[in-house]
């Protein structure tokens, strides 16, 4: 039954990308609806091809081993490595300095740095670059991250168009037309190419951005807050705050940390700070926001410290691996912590997590932490394993503020990751082995060496992009195998018979973008390469525009998530969804499409 299973895969296609641009549902469910559905379908009714082979489930199911799938989570996992670490802050903070004041200058330099680079690397990890990097410049600059990340994606696409080597679809097609007796050679694409990638560049960077959605990343209550607390730092041997100079009476040495008062062998010192050197036993009474102290925290030996029970080495004279954890928690009203000191509270042998700083509405005296009597709404700032803080969850006396848990960053680790991370993007680069086996190597190594936790790690994945990508493929196998691929180009080219070479020309161009978008760009490439020279040679025309068409056209992966990888890649950065590539991605194809069928016959001479 043939025509049943085709018929079938149409219609389940169709339904499934008209599910997920309407938003009715959640993106995971229509997934696993799609997927149960092409599953039945061809379990209860097997289909058997022109060669007499069956369609099986593994067939179908090939997805969730994808290699492209697998290289995309490797590399989330990588990229939060980066994250976890801090290892981006000072690149960013240095191309952020480059564009002065303006809000979006500092992105406009990265996005036209990556589609000049994009054309002489592979644009997949060109992407795994720049979207550390973005994340952090988008938020220095208080930017919507769904407002950058599918400009970069779209950007390194077109920069990839214009050489062999900048995407994986040029030297695949390369590689099918030299079977042909047609050879490519390094620029041959480079001048339409250019073309296309200035006129789509138009589009993304000075459209595009208006059209995507404000879409704010999902912070923590933590990262949100530019609140104060008080804070204890108590400074051993080692401690890098020793030594440190006071200048103007304060002690800028300290960083993001206002020195409220310096307690030196019992005795109280208030600013200003005349002529003065921290040195080791000095108990610092400081003042900064969660992020400050987190900073202290990732430097190592921070001292921080005011509750009970200290041993000699506590878990805060020593770095804290990634594991560790910061987050707020309040005092409720009667709570049976109320009116007693940090030191006396027990928190730490109750729930193993330390007490840092304490921030309160009304104003508070300069006093040591650990004489401050706590008061129904008072914010703590709290420290130790995620475990530990998990267990205050459900407690009545003291109030977990939920999401607010956010890793210390390893930043002493840092060089550790941009080595991992570059060793990853030159092995790729330069194809000493797939990308696939160097993502995940990549990914096992930021573990080891404990650049992140497994938890951060698995924060990394997206179910999303999961499900999407092997229920994608299941249709996509689906649609090959039952002959819909190659019936919608045979149909296509048919109503086309006779047309002048440019309007055949055109119209293949159309047909393979838009297959593009729900095939991947490689197979699109590989099932149109023949049906193109052929076409050429029956016209007697030269097989160049032909071929430069199967090239730009597959690449036009704009409309949906799954159409390209980089896609893919930035879809969780930017919390995007289904529509927005819809939304974002279809006016580049048609812009795409209109600007190679008007240029290329004038510019092949047809």
């Amino acid at each position: 039954m043939p025509d049943f299973h085709l018929i079938a895969t149409f219609v389940i296609i169709v339904a499934t990308i008209i599910a997920y641009a309407s938003e009715r549902w959640a993106m995971e469910g229509v997934s696993l609806v799609s997927l149960a559905a092409v599953l039945i379908v061809f379990g209860i009714v097997p289909y058997s091809g022109i060669d007499g082979a069956v369609l099986e489930p593994e067939q179908l199911l090939a997805g969730f081993s994808n290699p492209a799938l697998a290289t995309v989570i490797a590399l989330l996992i990588v990229g939060q490595g980066l994250f976890a670490t801090d290892a981006m802050e000072l690149p960013a903070r240095k191309l952020g300095r480059m564009g002065g004041s303006s809000t979006f200058r500092p992105i406009l330099f990265i996005l036209v740095g990556a589609a000049v680079i994009s054309a002489f690397l592979n644009n997949t990890p060109v992407v795994v670059i720049f979207i550390p990097i973005l994340v952090v410049i988008a938020a220095q600059r208080s930017i919507s991250p769904s407002r950058v990340f599918i400009p970069l994606s779209f950007i390194t696409i077109l920069g990839g168009m214009t050489t062999l080597i900048g995407s994986s679809t040029n030297l695949l097609v390369a590689g099918v037309v030299r079977d042909y007796g047609y050879e490519i050679g390094f620029f041959d694409i480079t001048g339409m190419g250019v073309i296309l990638a200035l006129v789509g560049g138009a589009y993304v960077l000075g459209v595009l951005p208006r059209l995507l959605p404000e879409r704010d990343a999902e912070l923590s209550v933590g990262a949100k807050s530019g609140a104060q607390f008080i804070g204890e730092i108590t400074l051993s041997r080692d401690h890098p705050f020793v030594g440190i100079s006071a200048k103007a009476g304060m002690f800028p040495g300290l960083g993001d940390l206002t020195l409220r008062m310096l307690q030196r062998r019992d005795v109280p010192v208030l600013p200003p700070f005349e002529d003065m050197t921290l040195s080791v036993g000095d108990t610092l009474v400081v003042t900064g926001t969660r992020k400050a102290f987190s900073k202290v925290l990732a430097r190592g030996r921070a001292g921080l410290e005011a509750d009970d029970g200290q041993s000699d080495e506590t878990p805060q004279d020593l770095p804290p691996g990634p594991d560790y954890h910061l987050a707020e928690a309040v005092i409720a009203p009667g709570s049976r912590y109320a009116g007693r000191t940090i030191q006396l509270s027990g928190l730490r042998p109750q729930f193993g997590i330390s007490v840092l700083g304490v921030q309160r509405k009304s104003r508070m005296a300069r006093s040591a932490l650990s004489d401050i009597r706590l008061e129904p709404g008072d914010t703590l700032l709290i420290g130790g394993p995620v475990d530990a803080i998990q267990r205050l969850r459900g407690n009545h006396d003291l109030l977990l503020l939920e999401h607010s848990a956010q890793a210390v960053p390893q930043s002493r680790k840092a060089r550790i990751a941009v080595a991992i991370f570059a060793a990853i993007v030159l092995v790729s680069a330069f194809s000493l082995v797939p990308i696939v086996v160097a993502a995940i190597c990549g990914a096992v190594l930021m573990l080891l060496t404990g650049c992140l936790s497994i938890l951060q790690a698995a924060r990394a994945f997206d179910r999303q992009i999961f499900l999407l990508v092997g229920s994608s493929v299941a249709l996509a196998t689906a649609l090959e195998s039952t002959g819909g691929a190659a019936l919608i180009a045979s149909s296509s080219l048919s109503l086309l018979e006779g047309a002048p070479p440019g309007v055949i020309l055109s119209g293949l161009f159309l047909v393979m973008a838009a297959l593009t978008n729900v095939l991947s760009n490689n197979a699109t490439a590989v099932l149109f390469t023949p049906i193109a020279l052929g076409i050429a040679k029956g016209m007697g025309v030269s097989p160049e525009p032909f071929i430069a068409a199967v090239i730009f056209a597959s690449n036009a992966s704009f409309a949906t998530p799954i159409g390209y990888q980089t896609n893919l890649l930035v879809m969780g950065p930017g919390h995007y969804r289904f529509s927005d590539f819809l939304r974002a991605g279809t006016p580049l194809v048609i812009i795409i499409w209109l600007t190679f069928s008007l240029l290329a016959p004038w510019y092949y001479g047809l």
